[in-house]
């Protein structure tokens, strides 16, 4: 007999990279008939509305972001500001408290799902409404941060997983700060986030037992409250073609043969890093594509080239400024390496392609745990050497990484090439996905059975 269905709520940070997978993951729910009512900025509909795959029950809830100090005159997600005004931001996330409360009464879901709104959970209990705090990253990322703090330290005989990661200096020093990091009106990143843990009802993660169990487990363990796994949020297929500008370079070079680098989306490189990670994909010998941002203090990508760049590699290499269909260039035969800042999304897109993954994390808490859960844990990538002190690549270690995972004579690189083909048939096998997503349904209607406190 069918469950019946759900009324869920959905309310992401306001970040592209938020709202995009928390409608991936509206439309597997939508798909098994469950009611979804999203929350999401004004003027930022109109950008995700084609992927709203089942509007008849995914409906979006337009709200006005409040102004807070600091911030540009309509400024709605992270997209639209630096770095430096993201906390601004967290603040105007937390002045939508009091529009919130008024419309999760009237719309009365069962369920509402959060990531950084710490203040959520409460309001929710104070309506009869269950809370889950979903985040799009994989739990290891959660059982790091929970690992070192005084929680995850006094649980008894809960051991942490990932014990066993080598960090560089550089790393940890910058998750040491990340614990200061002021995010939003007087509050610390770590603690909205660890607040909104303790409170919810449960917690949620993009993510599969088989891969992530151990971390999932932890957490259940420390927390003492259930943590659901939603399946690996696998692309679907795209519905467009790709440009023809790049299928026309691309079909120039033999299969598997093309390097694909894709630093584009996140904030710039250093020009020195800039210059190193070109000079090193030019030092390759192999065809590439590089999409990148220009680097700080540059308007251009052309103005910030090393001397001499663009000619040594014409007709076989590419830096471009702008925006690329990452899904279809990485589907595209001719590719066979993907350089990864080690995003969430990107890293699941490399996952299930054929293109061999060469690791370059963003100093991001996300982006190096992956990193290590891909090149230590999974053995699925080679991760590109740095010092251990400033956290800087050079040319020669760009190369090296990228000849490993293209080299067939490599025994690394033939390990690494057995474990991604494994990875990727478990992840598109025919009942993964719609596995993981069924027991999460189950697991959410068992939520509501959870009598309140």
């Amino acid at each position: 007999m069918d469950s019946p269905s759900l009324h869920i709520a959905m309310f992401p940070w306001f970040a592209m990279g938020h709202l995009t997978p928390y409608l991936h993951l509206s439309n597997k729910l939508a798909k098994r008939g469950h009611k979804i009512s999203f929350f999401i900025p004004k003027r930022t509909q109109a950008k995700l509305q084609h992927l709203n795959l089942h509007p008849n029950l995914i409906t979006f809830i337009p709200i006005t972001v409040p102004h807070a100090d600091g911030l540009p005159h309509n400024a709605e997600t992270t997209s639209e500001v630096p770095f430096s005004l993201f906390s601004n931001l967290a603040t105007a996330l937390d002045h939508t408290e009091k529009d919130i409360e008024p419309l999760l009464r009237v719309l009365n879901p069962q369920i509402v799902f959060f990531d950084f709104q710490h203040w959520l959970p409460n309001m929710a209990r104070s309506l009869g409404i269950k809370s889950v705090q979903y985040f799009i990253v994989n739990p290891v990322t959660s059982a790091s941060r929970v690992f070192n703090t005084s929680l995850g330290r006094q649980s008894q005989g809960t051991e942490f997983p990932g014990s066993s990661f080598k960090f560089y200096k550089h790393e940890l020093r910058f998750l040491a700060g990340t614990r200061e990091l002021v995010f939003g009106s007087g509050i610390l990143f770590h603690d909205r986030l660890g607040t909104g843990t303790s409170l919810s009802d449960a917690i949620g993660f993009k993510g599969c037992r088989e891969l992530d169990g151990p971390y999932a487990e932890y957490l259940e363990n420390v927390y003492k409250k259930p943590v659901l796994l939603s399946g690996p949020l696998l692309p679907e297929p795209s519905n467009s073609t790709l440009e023809e500008k790049w299928v026309s370079w691309l079909e120039k070079f033999n299969s598997g043969s093309v390097v694909f680098c894709a630093y584009g989306s996140e904030g710039p490189l250093q020009q020195n890093q800039f210059q190193e990670l070109l000079l090193g994909l030019e030092l390759t010998g192999f065809p590439f594509l590089a999409a990148l941002k220009p680097p700080t203090g540059f308007e251009s990508i052309e103005e910030a080239l090393p001397e001499g760049f663009k000619e040594r590699v014409q007709g076989r290499g590419i830096a471009y400024g702008g925006w690329v269909q990452q899904q279809l260039i990485l589907g595209h035969p001719s590719v066979g390496c993907f350089i990864t800042h080690c995003g969430a999304a990107s890293i699941t897109e490399a996952l299930v392609s054929t293109c061999q993954m060469v690791l370059l994390p963003r100093l991001g808490s996300d982006h190096i745990m992956n990193a290590r859960v891909m090149s230590a844990q999974l053995k699925v990538g080679v991760e590109v050497e740095k010092e251990e002190q400033d956290g800087l690549f050079t040319k020669e270690s760009v190369c090296r990484a990228v000849k490993t995972v293209m080299d067939d004579e490599s025994e690394l690189g033939r390990e690494v090439r057995a474990n991604h083909t494994r990875v990727r048939n478990l992840l598109l096998g025919e009942n993964l996905e719609s596995s993981c997503v069924d027991t999460f349904c189950q697991r959410l209607q068992e939520l509501l059975q959870i009598l309140p406190e």
